[in-house]
């Protein structure tokens, strides 16, 4: 694993203090997972400091990563052959772990 710059640790701090925590998916070594509540997110360290999203941030589904899917007009959360239906209370919760993601890995000058 590379070492973090002190932007990117002082990120993963500021993730901690809000709630985030890290946690490691091993099909994505390179990338830092982190998770609230029902949600994650794959962060991928930008060369010279802070972090982007590896990926589309979605829901877990008995602790893996699942992708988005649409199948008879209806949304679904999907990992290997379990699913997971995306009511509209999962997608707010998703919605709201996304925004507030994204504020925090805003660089600040």
């Amino acid at each position: 694993m590379n070492e973090f710059s002190t932007q990117q640790i002082g990120v993963l701090q500021c993730l901690d203090s809000r709630g985030f925590t890290l946690v490691a998916f091993p099909l994505y070594a390179n990338a830092v997972g982190v998770r609230k509540g029902t949600c994650a997110a794959l962060l991928d360290p930008v060369p010279g400091g802070g972090f982007r999203f590896f990926g589309e941030p979605c829901v877990l589904l008995d602790g893996n990563l699942t992708v988005r899917i649409t199948e008879k007009e209806k949304l679904w959360f999907v990992w290997k052959k379990q699913r997971l239906e995306a009511t509209p209370e999962l997608l707010s919760e998703l919605n709201c772990f996304i925004d507030e993601l994204k504020i925090l890995l805003e660089p600040h000058l």
